[in-house]
């Protein structure tokens, strides 16, 4: 405690950003998204908006999540999303998902020892296809800092086209230090850069079949220097033609599927 018993301002910041975090809600939206929220049990669900329509196709989901729906005609669809969203008559107020503690996740969770980890990822349809790909390859977590990294969102869920209620994307403090974390598991950590020397093909390889760590930057300024420098490897996804650049959700998928091949659970 600071000099006469009061708190330490970093103490008092940290208390507040989690009364924060426990407030906090999001709209999700899509008849996709929207039913797989209202199936899944991990999930806090506390209001619903449907237009007859969309009730209509998701009402077994409805039925089991328990909330009565508030029925809205198509012209008085009024939740506070984007005006643009495709949101197809629905969309559900819940809290952000609680995967439990990062290390657990990351060294006995579900799925295959592979993890992918994002440096300043901010586009939500990126993340939002990235999921899906961990998904589909058994990724145990797809792990991003809580700053500079897209949050949860309805357009992410919406591209994640229901992944984000199965996949597990942590959102951790510090990245180098979950990095460190990650080798301290044994984790093998890869970093895409196209201009590294190594292939993808060769760093997977090189693992030996130990738990590995799929590291991708942002596109245009990619991996930042202490990302680099926390890396075990830097490798590089060969192309064939003159224009050698993949969008990231992509390059994750390629990825993914080079690594996963080499694990077992």
């Amino acid at each position: 405690m600071a000099a006469g018993g009061r708190k330490p301002a970093w103490v008092v910041e940290k208390e507040r950003g989690e009364k924060r975090e426990a407030r906090e809600t999001v709209w999700l939206f899509g008849l996709h998204a929207v039913r797989d929220a209202l199936l899944n049990p991990r999930r806090e669900k506390l209001r619903l908006v449907v237009t007859r329509n969309a009730l209509d196709k998701l009402a077994e989901a409805v039925a089991v999540s328990g909330l009565t729906p508030e029925v809205v005609e198509p012209r008085r669809f009024n939740v506070p999303i984007d005006p643009g969203s495709v949101h197809q008559g629905a969309a559900v107020e819940v809290r952000p998902l609680n995967w439990g503690r990062f290390q657990d996740v990351c060294a006995a969770g579900d799925g295959l020892p592979l993890v992918v980890l994002l440096d300043r990822v901010t586009d939500p349809h990126n993340v939002g296809a990235i999921l899906r790909s961990a998904e589909v390859f058994g990724a145990r977590a797809v792990i991003a800092p809580k700053h500079h990294s897209a949050p949860e969102t309805g357009a992410l869920a919406k591209t994640a086209s229901g992944a984000l209620e199965r996949q597990p994307y942590l959102r951790v403090t510090n990245l180098a230090e979950a990095m460190a974390a990650l080798k301290d598991m044994g984790f093998t950590l890869i970093g895409l850069d196209g201009a590294a020397p190594v292939t993808l093909a060769q760093a997977v390889e090189g693992t030996g079949g130990r738990p590995i760590g799929l590291v991708l930057g942002a596109e245009g300024p990619g991996l930042r220097e202490k990302t680099r420098e926390t890396c075990d490897v830097l490798a590089r996804i060969p192309f064939v033609g003159a224009f050698g650049s993949l969008n990231v959700s992509n390059a994750a998928a390629v990825s993914l599927y080079a690594a996963s091949g080499t694990l077992t659970s």
